[in-house]
């Protein structure tokens, strides 16, 4: 009795070229990755040297953390005088009203659109909220400017003035452009990027523990409250954030409502300033030494933003960790 061989397993014809495909494939994801840091670094790298004369000449903690901006017109040497705190603190400011007026909104309209709203409803509220998000800030400003502040907000700024102005954070006087005036329409801005994001999260909440809650006879609100919102909070954090980081670098809306002035106020009514609006302001007519002081505030913006990132991530960490923990 005879053995036949067993069939020989037939080569595939693009085996070796799919090996080849998928290393250069590989190798073009890692080059793609790499550019984004490459981009940055030479961001980064560029702007700083470019400004590193002013903080030469300044020194940074004074450029930083001084409160007197006078600009010089020399070409080859400093004459001004540059601390940006007080653009720090509006950018700081103003980006911190935005998202307290966002934030809430933007976790009801979500909760809304995933739990409440019929289907129709539904598709139509998402949609409305992407083209939210579409709208260039330059539209923003001007509506914001024109109608929506004159119209809308400062008749209740200048009421909550008048009757609790005897808290300072709340006193007279209250001009049409202001630091709460810009974070409000800075708001409007973010609230798309917060809520497409915090929608996503809050649909993503495990079923299964949603329709345990339902057995155990929960009501819908005590579901979301008890279920939902705590197995989202790391991700509404994360989204936050990220609104928080648009608004950081807000530029042109910002610009036409902050106030443009060089000083700085713990009052919500006053009429400030921004690193990016400032920048945006007098880049065009300013003299060299000043442009180098601007390519500094661009710096500290950055520095801003990273730092703000970082503190981003630690907190999606620890909420992330802390709802790893207690479902385990």
């Amino acid at each position: 009795m005879t053995h036949e061989p067993p069939p020989k397993t037939p080569q595939l014809r693009g085996q070796g070229l799919g090996r080849f495909a998928d290393r250069a494939f590989s190798i073009l994801l890692l080059g793609a990755g790499l550019s984004v840091l490459v981009v940055l670094a030479a961001i980064v790298i560029r702007t700083t040297v470019d400004a590193w004369p002013v903080f030469q000449y300044q020194g940074f903690f004074q450029f930083v953390f001084g409160t007197e901006w006078q600009a010089g017109f020399a070409r080859n040497e400093f004459t001004g005088n540059y601390g940006a705190f007080p653009f720090v603190w509006g950018t700081l400011y103003v980006a911190a009203i935005a998202l307290v007026l966002a934030l809430p909104l933007a976790i009801a309209v979500s909760v809304f659109i995933v739990h409440y709203a019929p289907l129709r409803l539904r598709t139509s509220l998402s949609y409305v909220v992407e083209v939210l998000a579409a709208v260039p800030s330059i539209i923003f400003g001007l509506w914001g400017l024109l109608w929506f502040v004159p119209t809308l907000v400062q008749p209740v700024t200048n009421w909550v003035a008048r009757n609790l102005g005897f808290i300072p954070l709340l006193s007279e006087p209250v001009p049409n452009v202001n630091y709460f005036h810009a974070g409000f329409v800075l708001a409007i801005m973010i609230l798309p990027i917060i809520t497409a994001l915090t929608r996503e999260i809050i649909a993503a909440a495990p079923l299964s523990e949603q329709e345990a809650a339902y057995g155990l006879g929960a009501t819908k609100w005590e579901v979301i409250r008890s279920v939902v919102l705590p197995r989202s909070v790391s991700g509404i954090v994360g989204a936050s954030m990220l609104g928080l980081g648009r608004a950081l670098g807000e530029t042109i809306a910002v610009l036409m409502l902050v106030g443009g002035s060089q000083r700085f106020d713990f009052r919500l009514f006053f009429a400030g300033d921004t690193m990016a609006a400032h920048i945006a302001a007098t880049f065009q007519d300013a003299s060299p030494e000043t442009i180098t002081a601007l390519l500094g505030i661009g710096v500290v913006l950055f520095l801003v933003t990273m730092v703000v990132n970082m503190l981003a991530r630690g907190i999606v960490w620890r909420f992330g960790f802390k709802a790893t923990g207690d479902a385990i």
